[in-house]
């Protein structure tokens, strides 16, 4: 592009990121080659991108695409005409306005498309999308419901084409070094991860502002609602959708679908056997039909569990971390990455002190004992401590979506696939039937879906 839209410095420079002048290491890929997908690629060097969808995430999306060379922005839709006037305007008025999604699609000019609808949409689009021979960038969560991610899959194998989810923290340098920082033992044996994204904020909680010129001439509410139950119109349910579980999952579709997205990528597991969830609506109660405080346990059979929290009552960890807990040593992700190691000493004397006399005294002359348990014999050493990293460079988005461009001129398999995107969103959506049902829930390996 020979213009390019000045980003935001605070939105576009990673924030929990890597390279620390402690450690000064440099970070790699990670990834292997993946299988190429044998399909159109586009005829010139340039990619074109549709978007379906330009609210307020959609809109960052624009930014980051439009900071990479060879890709440009030439058609968008919504269902509120402010967003499409203020994404026209982002690309210069070089970008068309379509009415409805299905135009784009049916434009042949256009190479790729950005779906970032409410979640009630996706699967719809995703697979009208791939029919129409377009690959696809969608917004995570993939799904809507469990069991739409099979159908998606299988329409992508049909098609051969590009589906990339965008939960972008697995393109982060800093969880590709704690990838591989688990994938070399240092931690030892990892069998608990505990992750959390809190919020305290009226915005943060998804209550966001309506725009005043709100109106049927702006807003067109039949489209908004599309497959979902239908209603009269109400403007709250319109720009504040994530409240209502007409159109998401709340908190788990939003913000938990980004910590089991990472958790995968960084432990290399696949998907947990067990899910027990626990979500409560305690304060914003006028607002919404969907918890503002989830708990979860999930049981992975790589012999881990992931305890995932959040609250929209107080903003402890607002931006999201993690904690992975070894036996050797634990990982901390949130503003950076930083490694503890466990450094510990056994101290036996005051249970010992409670045997007899003489057994005691046989107890302390064992060398064994006298080497490793006691502190005050032990032979002095240096052990290393703790590490710190930082990231700096690009933010995750940006790097996701360079990823995904690469695979749709490669036509190799983009970091989160459709069947990493079915899993991720399966474990939200497997969590809040563990809430509405008050009891464990758990996946079948062979079919990719809930048990019954």
């Amino acid at each position: 592009m020979s213009e390019k839209s000045k980003i935001n410095r605070r939105q576009f420079i990673q924030r929990s990121a890597l390279g620390s002048a402690a450690m000064g290491m440099a970070l790699g890929e990670g990834h292997g080659e993946a299988p190429e997908v044998p399909a159109r690629v586009p005829a010139s060097d340039k990619v074109t991108v549709g978007m379906i969808g330009v609210g307020a995430r959609a809109q960052e999306l624009m930014q980051a695409i439009m900071t990479l060379p060879g890709t440009e922005i030439v058609g968008v839709c919504d269902a509120y005409k402010g967003r499409t006037d203020r994404a026209v305007a982002r690309t210069k008025g070089r970008a068309k306005v379509y009415k409805d999604y299905k135009e784009i699609l049916a434009d042949k000019s256009i190479d790729t498309v950005v779906i970032a609808t409410p979640d009630h949409w996706h699967a719809t689009i995703a697979i009208d999308a791939v029919r129409a021979g377009k690959d696809v960038y969608i917004e995570k969560p993939m799904t809507y419901a469990v069991e739409e991610g099979n159908n998606i899959i299988a329409e992508v194998k049909k098609t051969g084409r590009i589906l990339q989810v965008g939960s972008q923290g697995m393109s982060s340098r800093t969880q590709q070094k704690a990838r591989e920082i688990i994938a070399s033992g240092k931690l030892g044996q990892v069998t608990m991860v505990r992750a959390f994204y809190n919020r305290n904020t009226a915005s943060g909680a998804w209550i966001y502002p309506i725009p005043p010129d709100a109106s049927p001439q702006t807003v067109n509410w039949e489209m908004f609602l599309g497959p979902a139950p239908k209603r009269s119109v109400d403007y709250a349910r319109f720009f504040r959708w994530r409240c209502y579980r007409d159109y998401s999952g709340g908190i788990a579709t939003d913000l938990f679908v980004h910590l089991v997205t990472s958790i995968h990528f960084m432990m290399n597991a696949k998907m947990p056997a067990n899910f027990v969830a626990m979500g409560q609506l305690y304060r914003w109660k006028e607002s919404r039909d969907v918890p503002d405080t989830v708990n979860a346990i999930l049981e992975y059979p790589e012999g881990f569990t992931a305890n995932l929290s959040s609250t929209f009552n107080n903003q402890l960890s607002s931006e999201g971390g993690f904690q992975i807990l070894g036996t050797k040593g634990s990982l901390v992700l949130g503003n950076g990455l930083s490694f503890h190691p466990e450094i510990v000493s056994e101290d036996n004397r005051w249970i010992v002190e409670s045997w007899p006399e003489t057994l005691e005294e046989a107890y302390y002359k064992d060398p064994k004992v006298r080497s490793e348990e006691l502190p005050n014999t032990r032979e002095p050493e240096v052990l290393a401590g703790e590490e710190e990293f930082r990231e700096i460079g690009f933010d995750a988005t940006i790097l996701h979506f360079r990823n995904f461009f690469s695979c749709v001129k490669t036509r190799k398999q983009p970091l989160q696939d459709a069947l990493a995107g079915h899993r991720n969103a399966a474990c939200a959506h497997l969590i809040n039937q563990s809430i509405r049902e008050r009891r464990m829930v758990s996946w079948d390996v062979g079919k990719e879906t809930a048990k019954a």
